[in-house]
């Protein structure tokens, strides 16, 4: 079976191979030559094109030249090595903008390459880099030649670096105060001779003069105003006319901690006031329960039409602490007690229920029965009262247009007003509280009751003393003259000859008479280096003389509200998940933030 299969296969490949040599002989006698037809078209012959480019006439910005892959592929090798021949592009100087044409950086980037993306960090901090430096130079340009001051305060950021924040006071061409932030600096401590090589660093690398310093502005800290050794101090030394001013508003907020702890009664309602913040905030479900409580008591009110509505109002929130380095912060912890009464109230009644342990029911309890006593709503309500009429001169002093003689002004004005009080603000604080009683459903004392003192007082207490005459004489008098007091003493500068004399310059003065010899007495005495000898034995009104003290008055500091500012948006910048910024470009990013203005303006 096997054999013929191989016979026949064999047989098979004979008749194949006679079959296809028939074929051949066919195909050859049948062959015509190929003869084209006019309606195909012929194939077009390859020429070799070697052209070559001038390099004139090819475009060299890489934003407006064609790419290498739209030429003809022959083409692409000699317009490539055209460009490499050309080397790098650079534009002509007679292309660039002028130095005074203002350009938006829309056009720079529409006349920048089609290729450039601008992501790199590196790129983004170089650019950063130039806007800080144009908002330097733009402030530098404000200032000219003129007079300014110097407000300087320090603080540590989020990786433990202390930053030492600079803010320049002076008055404009046209004619305005401003207060602009000229950047951070890292100091290595902060000690007076540190911060004056630093501060003296900054002015020098920008042309700006130290003869030219009117005034330095700073807080309270020892190695600021210290007379000796002092960051004032030294700065006084180099420049003899730069007058040192406390920051008013930290001196405002100095008078306020001092007479809190002056008067026992008022340390003892602070005392408690801390507590019982503490515990309604030591944790998130009593902080529910403080907002879910508030939010209630807000829509019954609202029912009874005792609260307005309306956008912002009745906003629901928590109890603020008070700090004796926060601005506003006792105002702030007291009215919003005073308006979460009821629902604080109600936290901690249910913290005496249902309290986990002893101690919580026992702490909880112990600050119900201070916070639902009549000496603890009397003293919430006055000091709210005495609170209100000095952060309205706190939020004042914090404008950068205030000026010296103003802010003196104005603190005569809240001394006038809390002497008012006294006198005649006991009758309206008294119905006040009985209504705030009412309000909340607790029994009103009886203020026509004997008084008796606790513990030692008891010995020395006089006959027949009722609980009006003490709540009176010994509380609401002795907190408004402690509060007096303290402002008298933190706010002496009417003592200050340099004050004296300037009030000469105030409209309200002017308008009186024109002292002309205060006003030589100013010049001669204080700002000798400003005027000519001449221009300051003559006693005329002249207009550009009297514009020139004017202008170096109101160089003098006021508050330090504007480093304080920096302060804040650094830490909004600098945070915990951003605490490896370099200072370099943390300053950057503050000044093209925080002075956004002028750089508008460039």
């Amino acid at each position: 079976m096997l054999k013929d299969t191989k016979i026949h296969a064999f047989f098979k490949r004979k008749i194949k191979e006679s079959s296809d040599a028939t074929q051949e002989q066919e195909s050859i006698s049948n062959y015509k030559p190929f003869e084209p037809s006019e309606d195909r078209p012929t194939k077009a012959l390859r020429v070799e094109a070697n052209v070559t480019f001038d390099i004139n006439s090819l475009e060299r910005d890489p934003g407006l030249r064609r790419q290498i892959c739209e030429y003809v592929v022959d083409q692409r090798d000699e317009v490539r090595r055209a460009y490499i021949k050309a080397g790098p592009y650079q534009d002509l100087l007679s292309t660039y903008p002028k130095s005074n044409e203002k350009h938006s950086l829309a056009e720079v980037v529409k006349k920048a390459p089609l290729n450039a993306s601008y992501t790199s960090p590196q790129v983004q901090k170089e650019i950063l880099h130039v806007l800080g430096i144009k908002v330097k130079n733009a402030i530098r340009e404000e200032i000219g030649d003129g007079k300014f001051c110097i407000i300087v305060d320090e603080a540590r950021d989020e990786s433990k670096k202390e930053q030492m924040s600079i803010v320049l006071r002076f008055v404009d061409k046209k004619g305005l105060v401003q207060e602009r932030f000229f950047g951070l600096v890292h100091v290595k401590d902060t000690a007076a001779l540190t911060l004056k090589e630093g501060i003296f660093s900054v002015l020098l690398h920008h042309n700006l003069d130290v003869q030219n310093i009117r005034g330095q502005g700073y807080d309270g800290a020892s190695n600021m105003r210290g007379e000796w050794n002092g960051l004032q101090a030294l700065i006084l030394k180099e420049c003899f006319y730069a007058y040192y001013v406390h920051c008013m508003a930290h001196r405002l907020q100095l008078a306020l901690v001092a007479a809190s702890k002056e008067v026992i009664p008022i340390h003892h309602f602070f005392t408690k006031l801390n507590c019982i913040v503490n515990i309604v905030g030591a944790s998130c479900k009593r902080n529910d329960q403080l907002k879910a409580a508030h939010a209630e008591n807000i829509a019954h009110l609202l029912v009874v039409n005792e609260l307005e509505s309306g956008k912002g109002l009745n906003q629901i929130g928590t109890l603020q602490r008070v700090g004796d380095t926060r601005w506003s912060s006792y105002l702030k912890s007291v009215s919003s007690l005073i308006n979460m009464f009821s629902a604080t109230c109600e936290v901690l009644l249910n913290i005496i229920e249902d309290g986990a342990t002893s101690a919580q029911r026992g702490e909880a309890d112990a600050a119900y029965e201070a916070l639902t006593s009549f000496e603890f709503v009397f003293i919430l309500h006055l000091m709210r009262k005495i609170l209100e009429i000095s952060n309205s001169l706190c939020q004042t002093l914090q404008l950068k247009s205030q000026d010296i003689l103003n802010a003196m002004h104005l603190v005569s004005s809240t001394k006038s007003l809390i002497q008012n009080l006294r006198d005649e603000g006991w009758k309206e604080l008294l119905l006040e509280v009985k209504y705030f009683y009412e309000k909340v459903n607790i029994p009103v004392l009886d203020l026509n009751t004997l008084y008796v003192a606790r513990r030692r007082s008891a010995r020395h207490q006089q006959d027949e003393i009722l609980l009006e005459h003490h709540y009176k004489v010994d509380i609401y008098n002795a907190v408004i003259d402690s509060q007096l007091q303290e402002l008298n003493n933190k706010f002496n500068d009417h003592t200050v000859e340099l004050l004296i004399l300037s009030s000469a310059l105030d409209p309200k003065e002017i308008r009186r008479s024109f002292r002309v010899d205060d006003i030589c007495k100013l010049v001669q005495k204080f700002y000798p280096q400003d005027f000519a000898e001449y221009d300051m034995l003559q006693k005329s009104k002249n207009f550009p003389l009297v514009y020139r003290v004017v202008t170096l008055v109101l160089t003098l500091p006021i508050s330090t509200a504007t480093t304080e500012r920096s302060f804040s948006a650094m830490k909004i910048v600098k945070t915990r998940l951003h605490n490896k910024m370099e200072d370099e470009y943390l300053s950057d990013c503050l000044l093209v933030g925080t002075e956004e203005i002028v750089l508008e303006w460039n």
